[in-house]
């Protein structure tokens, strides 16, 4: 997703910001109707520590059988071939919840850096890609997430597959006993906070929009997108002779029977990209030639014609022909705040109209037709491969202290202080078996801006009511790079969903977590100290009631173990 980020790195440094007008009383007085049922009976747990506050229990006293066996394993990653594996401790289960020791506990897996793969189809710094999978592997994470872009294996011609790279970065994960999230990536890489390398659409993609330049996202003003082709176009033969959708399934079958020995054992799970950022959603906000800056509303992305005849269509269906010509045309510009609007405004705004109800639902059902179709297609080829299939939402927590939600309203997401627009998306991939990947994990309400009345745990938890309620798996992600405990210790009681028990009182948690980023920054020796421990602490589960100082103390002997194997890893990946 996308954030300012010397904005949201920066309020870190300082003191938190004050609440403005948003309460947590006034957020949970206007739950959608699932979320306040949910939350009748347990309230949620909004305690959160900060940092250094909880005095050190007495050390463990397993704590040097631990090391022990800790200075073992990291003896036997520091070979290059034979490498044996940690006792595993995870497995996927069936509908992806998480199967581990008694006590529970969430697999951490790390993604991998965006140009992991070269333009020329190879692996990306080979030595430092090898030392640094060792170095993960010594840390106990349960494997990686690698984006593998339709613009690298199928840029040259339609139909025509080169996985070199993959084949031997793939090859490297399995020799190394490590498990593989594979995205599906069919967007560009470029125009996003992160995307520190540009990986464009294959080229014959990008000759079919530059003749038809209506298959690229539109704004109102004209301006076009192109990270992703149109939606509007999803069931046209507009790419030579192709559907996009056909295009998709063609290329998630191509890596199927390519990597069929790896499927299921290797990689267990297949996220399948739907969007900018490889999201399900509209490019509402653009960071690309400064477009959008956080935290604006962004703007509806529905201006081609294809999306435009089908607006056309829907408005003749309900009655009301003259809606079916436009969007909203009184919904501000990318960097307005929603009272700056006559749509988004919080009294007599057009959202909560006749006509903002019927184009708002047109709109988000456009997006949930596109999941559902791509769904159905990556269910038909990955069935009885023994992976799981995930889908990621953006957490688009700015604004969210509206009653509009203008910016998850641009999005896709009919999210409103009235209506749970998470509900649908969940229900969506639970009918295809699908989890359910969220972002901004990491963060908590008082580190935003308030003004902007910004509430990334309060969406979180509504996230996770949510998939409750629908019975799909939900996974995590952290949206910006930290480093911090205060970070680390935010995640652990998100993946943690201490919030949400059932009836019967069983416990949940996330089914996985993938942390952003690898990079040299987190190999640096005191980040990489932490990252240890918070692996550790997230494999514990929740009822591991051991303090942060306790598992940092088991931690500095393992990272002064494996520290030449991390030097390495952090010097290879500098050069």
């Amino acid at each position: 997703m996308a954030l300012n980020i010397s904005h949201q790195l920066g309020v870190l440094a300082g003191t938190p910001i004050k609440s403005g007008e948003m309460t947590d009383s006034s957020i949970l007085s206007v739950s959608p109707p699932s979320a306040r049922m949910m939350m009748s009976s347990k309230p949620m747990n909004r305690n959160y520590k900060s940092h250094g506050t909880d005095p050190s229990p007495p050390m463990s006293p397993v704590l040097g059988a631990t090391r022990a066996d800790l200075s073992v394993a990291c003896k036997a990653y520091a070979v290059e071939t034979g490498v044996e594996t940690i006792e595993e401790q995870r497995s996927y289960k069936e509908g992806g919840i998480v199967e581990k020791r008694e006590g529970g506990g969430v697999p951490v897996f790390v993604m991998m850096p965006l140009d992991s793969v070269t333009m020329g189809n190879t692996v990306n710094r080979r030595k430092a890609m090898k030392a640094s999978l060792q170095a993960l592997k010594s840390a106990g994470v349960e494997g990686i997430m690698i984006d593998v872009w339709w613009g690298l294996v199928e840029k040259e011609s339609p139909g025509t597959y080169n996985w070199g790279g993959y084949n031997e970065l793939l090859e490297m994960a399995k020799k190394l006993g490590l498990k593989v999230q594979a995205v599906m990536s069919f967007h560009q890489c470029g125009g996003n906070v992160g995307d520190s390398v540009t990986i464009p659409l294959p080229q014959w993609v990008i000759e079919e929009v530059d003749k038809d330049p209506e298959l690229a996202y539109t704004d109102q003003w004209g301006r076009r997108n192109h990270e992703y082709v149109s939606l509007g176009a999803d069931t046209l033969p507009v790419l030579k002779g192709r559907t996009p959708v056909q295009c998709y399934g063609d290329f998630m079958r191509a890596f199927r029977d390519n990597f069929k020995h790896l499927l299921g054992d290797t990689i267990v799970e297949i996220q399948v990209g739907m969007g900018p950022a490889g999201e399900l959603r509209y490019p509402s906000y653009p960071e690309q030639e400064g477009t959008w800056k956080f935290p604006g509303i962004g703007a509806f992305q529905c201006y081609d014609k294809y999306s435009l005849s089908s607006l056309k269509a829907a408005a003749e269906a309900y009655g009301k022909p003259e809606w079916g010509s436009t969007g909203p045309t009184d919904a501000g510009h990318y960097n307005n705040w929603p009272e700056d609007t006559q749509f988004f405004k919080k009294e007599d705004g057009g959202w909560n109209t006749e006509y903002g109800e019927f184009f708002l639902s047109w709109y988000s059902q456009m997006l949930l037709d596109h999941g559902e179709r791509i769904l159905s297609s990556a269910k038909s080829i990955f069935e009885s491969t023994g992976v799981k299939i995930s889908v990621k939402i953006a957490g688009i927590h700015w604004h969210y202290g509206t009653r509009s939600h203008a910016p998850e309203l641009t999005a896709g997401y009919y999210n409103t202080r009235f209506r749970d627009g998470y509900l649908p998306i969940a229900q969506m991939l639970a009918r295809h078996n699908a989890i359910f990947n969220f972002t901004c994990i990491e963060m908590r309400d008082h580190e935003q801006p308030q003004d902007a009345l910004c509430a990334p745990e309060k969406l979180v938890n509504q996230v996770a009511l949510a998939t409750l309620a629908a019975e799909v798996p939900l996974a995590g992600e952290n949206a910006l790079p930290r480093y911090d405990d205060y970070a680390h210790e935010q995640i652990l009681k998100a993946t943690a969903l201490s919030f949400d028990q059932n009836s019967e009182g069983e416990k949940r948690e996330m089914c996985a977590f993938t942390y952003l980023r690898m990079n040299p920054e987190l190999f640096q020796a005191n980040n990489w100290g932490k990252f240890v421990a918070f692996v550790k602490k997230m494999g514990e589960g929740r009822d591991s009631h051991r303090c942060w100082e306790e598992v940092e103390r088991e931690a500095e002997h393992f990272v002064h173990v494996t520290q030449p194997l991390v030097q390495e890893a952090a010097v290879a990946l500098t050069h």
